[in-house]
């Protein structure tokens, strides 16, 4: 079967690889959506640094079980599902912790192995999230939206209280519809005016051009004065990073889901003096999986604005060329695994 190779240097190709077949509690899925993530881009661009090459991308996926293990039977054939990417090794402080998450020796689809951008796909039944409410375009919009969420919850959000949230990509917009069903007032912060109709939509209070306002300036003033009591950064620049410390509020807190691609310099003093409480944010649990799979359920997430462009398996590559020649212009690409 067809699947699409990302090498060095953004080299791409299409490689003929073998159909899987499925194991003891495995089951075998038709993949028909997988979304392009932020992280695959910064692939084809070299610029992840977890990534193993070659790499067949691919962990947002949207498909339906055509074939199932003996011994499964919490799936059965016709089930749609989306697909928990990562792994955990039950033994690590995080795993233990019950943030397998953040497993030290996680690998995810797509990344460190072979991704799920192929027509046939075979995962452990555990990782099969059946939801038959949703089309497999919802289901391949879950992974991003739960790393929002993930981000959301790692904030503690208390009802009414101020929130910014830097980066109106899918994960930032994410993050924006989890906060505002937590009860947040959101501020939402981009450099692309084309980001705010979809980051009200999400639920944002109001959206600021950090490139065209004083952004430090509006925050200053929310809540009387005091400024935000919670930051996220979902964009993954220095600049953004080191802009959180200086946006929250004293005692605030700051969760960083965005991470920086070269080091990043602080003045510590600044945390000591604000006392801020700073967390980092990775990938999603399956608690956060099924929370949005519950919002998205009850229509929260504007889905038809979060997805730019559809392309089929066979024109993927020409999709990274064209995100990466006008970022600002791609919330969401969906491939569409069995157009062809």
């Amino acid at each position: 079967m067809k699947a699409l190779i990302i090498d060095r240097n953004s080299q791409t190709r299409f490689d003929d690889i073998p159909e899987p077949s499925i194991k003891e509690g495995e089951v075998l899925v038709s993949v028909e959506y997988v979304g392009l993530c932020g992280s695959d881009l910064n692939t084809w661009r070299g610029l992840n640094p977890l990534v193993v090459y070659p790499c067949l991308p691919g962990h947002e996926i949207g498909g339906t079980v055509t074939q199932v293990a003996e011994d499964v039977t919490k799936c059965q054939v016709g089930d749609r599902v989306t697909i928990l990417p990562y792994t955990a090794c039950g033994e690590c402080s995080s795993c233990k912790k019950g943030r397998p998450n953040a497993c030290k020796y996680n690998q995810t689809l797509g990344v460190q192995r072979q991704g799920g951008m192929v027509r046939k796909l075979a995962v452990p039944f555990q990782k099969a999230l059946v939801c038959n409410q949703l089309n497999s375009r919802q289901l391949a919009l879950i992974e991003p939206l739960s790393v929002g969420l993930h981000a959301a919850r790692r904030g503690a959000i208390n009802v009414g209280e101020w929130v910014v949230i830097i980066g109106c990509g899918v994960i930032g917009l994410g993050t924006i519809a989890a906060a505002a069903a937590m009860g947040a007032r959101v501020i939402a912060v981009d450099i692309d005016d084309r980001k705010e109709a979809v980051a009200l939509a999400c639920g944002a209070t109001r959206f600021i051009n950090s490139s065209k306002s004083d952004l430090l300036e509006i925050a200053g003033g929310l809540d009387e004065g005091r400024g935000p009591s919670l930051v996220i950064e979902a964009v993954g620049l220095s600049s953004t990073i080191e802009l959180a410390v200086d946006l929250v509020a004293f005692a605030g807190r700051i969760v960083y889901v965005g991470y920086a691609k070269k080091p990043v310099t602080f003045d510590s003093a600044i945390f000591l003096l604000k006392e801020l409480d700073i967390r980092g944010s990775r990938g999603a649990t399956e608690a956060d999986f099924r929370a949005v799979i519950a919002l998205m359920e009850q229509n929260r997430y504007p889905v038809e604005l979060l997805i730019s462009a559809y392309y089929p398996l066979g024109k993927a590559d020409r999709a990274l060329e064209h995100w990466a020649s006008d970022p600002g212009a791609v919330t969401k690409i969906l491939v569409e695994l069995q157009s062809e």
